[in-house]
C-alpha cells in the first residue's frame, strides 16, 4: 500500500511588470528606482552583449563557459553578471564548476510593457 499522493501542477504566478507603461501615467517613486536599476545596468556594451547573449541562447539559458567572449577578462566578465543579476535582469544557478544563466520571462516582459505605450506613440 503507498502513501503516495498526486498534486496538482502549479501555474507561475503571473509577476506584475515592475512599472506602468510610460504612457499610461506618471510613474511613482519606486517604480522609477526600479525601472532605473534595470536601464542602468543594461546602459553598460558589456552588460548589455551578455544579457543579449543569455536571452537568445538556445534553451533559454546559457553557461557562463559560453557567453563569457565578450572581449574582456574573466573577473570582469564575472563582475558584469553579478551586476546584471543585482538588477533582477538575471538568475543563475551552479552545476558543478559552472554557472548557468537566465533571463527571467517576467523580465523582459515587464521591460516590453514599460516602453510598450512609448513605442506606439512615437
Amino acid at each position: 500500500m503507498s502513501n503516495a499522493k498526486v498534486l496538482p501542477l502549479l501555474e507561475p504566478d503571473a509577476v506584475a511588470a515592475c512599472c506602468p507603461p510610460l504612457d499610461e501615467r506618471p510613474m511613482s517613486a519606486e517604480e522609477a528606482e526600479v525601472a532605473a536599476k534595470m536601464f542602468k545596468a543594461l546602459g553598460d556594451p558589456v552588460r548589455l552583449r551578455l544579457f543579449s547573449a543569455v536571452a537568445s541562447h538556445e534553451g533559454g539559458e546559457a553557461c557562463v563557459c559560453d557567453i563569457s567572449d565578450v572581449g574582456v577578462s574573466q573577473p570582469t566578465v564575472s563582475h558584469h553578471l553579478k551586476k546584471l543579476k543585482e538588477a533582477g535582469l538575471l538568475s543563475s544557478e551552479r552545476r558543478g564548476t559552472w554557472v548557468y544563466y537566465r533571463v527571467e520571462p517576467s523580465v523582459l516582459a515587464a521591460m516590453g510593457a514599460l516602453l510598450d505605450g512609448a513605442a506606439k506613440t512615437a
